[in-house]
């Protein structure tokens, strides 16, 4: 049985020194808000097979930076425990006690609900919805209660980090279809391999503060293998927009070019596990799904006549 050293003390004592707007910046995690922008603009000019009206873009740039910044926030005031005891995570603003808790979560509170507001008066009210899901399935479902409660945190949580090109789409036509939730299947099933090559390098944080990662319950070479079973199956889906005709072949060759790179990258990572392959792995993905999206934005733009109207 794993060891357990108890959580830091959650406290909301005022911070050492007065926050600045760089605290609360940071509590956003830019990082992850621009890969899920990426991923709701991307399905924006994939829907539109071109490029959408610039105001429309604005808001939904607005409405989605303020969603995933804010999620991000509320996801630091649930973990204000544990990442005081992470080498990943000890340097944030909370553990740094910069920022007192109860202001990170209205803080996050409140850029949640300006999101909703932004895409309900400026793109409509489906998108607003499905912004107000992520943002709850992330910091609520996922890190509230699935990150502690199961090994399977990850795959079942997927499906936050997923909804970005759901919004997208809807922000264009107000409606759903099966390719939109193709996208959101490529993000559920790339979410696993990203995140475990991510957690097989700290796994010992998380040991330490006890949450239940798959490399913590069920071991690192179990982890590997599932990484290289879920990266075959999203490049299996990766394909299915060339099948029913949505994307042409040269999405489909790109597609299977930088699949085929990163399920070489899981099989190398699973035979000779190393953490520089495991990071290397984790850089990589990041990559590829920037890449992967740019490719169906060409795709659909180019075969349309190009980005002007």
């Amino acid at each position: 049985m794993t060891q357990q050293l108890k959580a830091a003390p959650v406290s909301d004592a005022p911070p050492a020194a007065r926050p600045h707007i760089g605290d609360y910046w940071r509590l956003t995690k830019p990082t992850i808000v621009v890969l899920l922008l990426i991923t709701t603009i991307g399905a924006m000019f994939i829907a539109a097979e071109g490029a959408p009206p610039l105001d429309l873009l604005f808001w939904v740039f607005i409405g989605g930076s303020l969603a995933a910044g804010g999620a991000n926030a509320i996801n630091s005031f649930v973990d204000r425990d544990i990442d005081p005891l992470m080498s990943r995570t000890s340097q944030r603003p909370l553990p740094r006690n910069r920022v007192p808790p109860r202001h990170a979560l209205l803080f996050g509170v409140g850029a949640v609900a300006a999101s909703v507001l932004v895409y309900g008066l400026f793109v409509n009210w489906l998108s607003a919805g499905l912004a107000l899901l992520g943002a709850i399935y992330y910091a609520g479902i996922y890190t509230g209660y699935l990150k502690r409660a199961t090994p399977h945190n990850i795959v079942i949580g997927g499906g936050a980090g997923a909804i970005p090109p759901l919004v997208g789409w809807a922000a264009v036509h107000g409606e759903l279809d099966f390719l939109a939730f193709i996208l959101f299947a490529i993000i559920f099933f790339w979410t696993p391999p990203h995140t475990w090559a991510l957690t097989l390098l700290v796994q010992k944080d998380y040991e330490r503060v006890g949450v239940p990662m798959f490399p913590v319950v069920f071991g690192e070479d179990e982890t590997r293998r599932q990484m290289v079973l879920y990266t075959i199956v999203l490049v299996g889906i990766t394909l299915l927009p060339v099948a029913t005709g949505d994307l042409s072949l040269f999405y489909g060759a790109a597609a299977l070019i930088l699949g085929g790179e990163f399920l070489r990258q899981t099989i190398v990572l699973w035979r000779s596990p190393s953490k520089s392959r495991a990071n290397k792995l984790y850089r990589f993905s990041n990559n590829y799904l920037a890449l992967l999206f740019l490719a169906m934005v060409l795709d659909r733009v180019f075969a349309n006549g190009g980005f002007l109207p």
